[in-house]
């Protein structure tokens, strides 16, 4: 019995590309095949498309879910060469370049470009993704909001100062940009959203806490940013521990290790009891990486990342390219030694654009060209007027922070946002934060299960 191949639209003689995830590099890949005569199927296990730089404002209440998400099929509405298609990969036949469905359904391609993206690491330690979620997708940041919000409502019912402490502490394991943005959103709320909402509990009380590994926060940035995004969080309130590494989470908190530099080889070891924990500390690649690397021959680096060539295809199958979050991949300076692209939204796109571009020079029988990624610097803010900005000129960098990179950080991210609807709802709902200090996306749902019952980890793959 044979499996169905889904109708997609082919046109006899035309080549048929599919894409797997329509993440950033997905979507990027696709747009660039726009007038091109070729057939391409985009298929993701989502049916919209996710602006994540902004996916924790939806996780603190500050947006809606629509106003950082796009439907898929109306970004492609009148690009008439491209089919989306909502549904999960399980297998890729590489021998008959077949691409299988969890419905049984299988697609067949001629290039196929993989960009199922990323999902949460927590170093072999899954069972702790059941009290700290991390943030990736919309489910993430709903039950994020969830608990956030939970935690307030059950220490204004808790009679117990103990218990009432244990609910209002807030940790973030990790402090990237998303752990930093976190920490310092969760601050405003606990300071300016919510006081006089509660008759018990003083929401200025919560203790927000954010646990780093290494010595400083924002590792990807310059040392003096770092510094200056350290001293911001602690004029928010947030407790900054740096060098200190999580040991265990259960229901009751976790268990950190902290070492001094002075002395790294004797940690002390203390408990946080905490019922609200945000997972912040560790990307893994899609398991569909090691599966593909299995399939080819190729091989993935210790985040399951598969190792591409310069042209962002596999070695030795030239007519699959892996892009984004879930390819090891490096740019090619003429000049320069090769250096790893970051795992950040600008690359996915820019492998994107690249990768089609190879193929069209595939399809005209002209050779492909290395992948060179053009670094435009990083942003990450940290609250309300702070944030803090590492930019590449040809003139060398530009470093600042403060208000003036508030703004920067504010106005780039409505940019780079998908649709004029979706630029125009988070300028309003941002200005009108911004006065009012007011976070209108606070509805919750599961309040049955309570604030402290977290729900079995997922089992479902990540996108593609």
């Amino acid at each position: 019995m044979t499996t169905p191949s889904i109708p997609t639209g082919h046109t006899p003689q035309r080549p048929r590309i599919v894409i797997i995830g329509c993440g950033f590099g997905g979507l990027e890949a696709a747009r660039a095949l726009q007038g091109a005569a070729v057939d391409v199927t985009l298929v993701d296990k989502t049916n919209h498309h996710l602006f994540q730089p902004l996916l924790y404002q939806v996780a603190t209440a500050g947006l809606s879910a629509p106003a950082i998400a796009a439907p898929i099929r109306h970004l492609f509405r009148r690009q008439s060469n491209v089919t989306t298609l909502l549904g999960e990969v399980t297998c890729i036949d590489v021998a008959r370049r077949d691409v299988h469905l969890a419905d049984g359904s299988h697609l067949p391609y001629d290039h196929l470009i993989v960009a199922a993206g990323a999902t949460h690491s927590y170093f072999g330690r899954d069972d702790w993704a059941a009290y700290a979620p991390g943030l990736k997708t919309l489910d993430d940041a709903f039950e994020i909001r969830r608990r956030v919000l939970l935690a307030f409502e059950a220490a204004e019912k808790e009679p117990d100062p103990a218990r009432r402490a244990d609910w209002l502490n807030f940790v973030v394991v990790g402090a990237g940009p998303t752990g930093v943005e976190m920490a310092g959103t969760l601050a405003e709320i606990a300071r300016h959203t919510l006081p006089g909402e509660f008759r018990h509990i003083d929401p200025a009380s919560a203790k927000i806490i954010l646990l780093e590994g290494g010595a400083r926060v924002l590792q990807a940035m310059p040392e003096a940013l770092s510094q200056r995004a350290k001293e911001q969080l602690e004029k928010l309130g947030v407790d900054v521990r740096l060098n200190a590494r999580v040991t265990a989470i259960d229901a009751q908190g976790l268990r950190v290790e902290s070492a001094s530099p002075a002395q790294p080889s004797n940690p002390n070891s203390y408990q946080i009891n905490s019922k609200c924990i945000v997972w912040a500390a560790g990307v893994a690649a899609s398991p569909l990486g090691r599966h593909l690397a299995e399939a080819t021959g190729a091989t993935t680096d210790r985040a399951g990342r598969v190792v591409v060539a310069p042209d962002l295809a596999l070695p030795g199958h030239p007519e699959i390219s892996v892009i984004g979050d879930l390819a090891a991949a490096k740019s090619h300076r003429p000049g320069h030694e090769p250096t790893p692209v970051p795992g950040v939204s600008p690359g996915a796109k820019q492998m994107g654009r690249a990768t089609a571009a190879n193929i069209l020079r595939r399809l005209a029988g002209q050779p492909t060209q290395p992948f060179r990624y053009r670094d435009y610097g990083n942003l990450a803010t940290i609250g309300r007027n702070s944030a803090v900005v590492d930019l590449t000129s040809p003139a060398g960098p530009v470093r600042f922070s403060g208000y003036f990179a508030w703004l920067f950080w504010l106005f780039a991210h409505v940019y780079f946002l998908i649709g004029f609807r979706n630029r125009l709802v988070v300028l309003l709902d941002w200005a009108w934060a911004y006065w009012s200090f007011a976070r209108y996306a606070r509805v919750v749902t599961g309040i049955e299960g309570g604030p402290h019952q977290p729900p079995a980890p997922s089992s479902a793959k990540p996108p593609g």
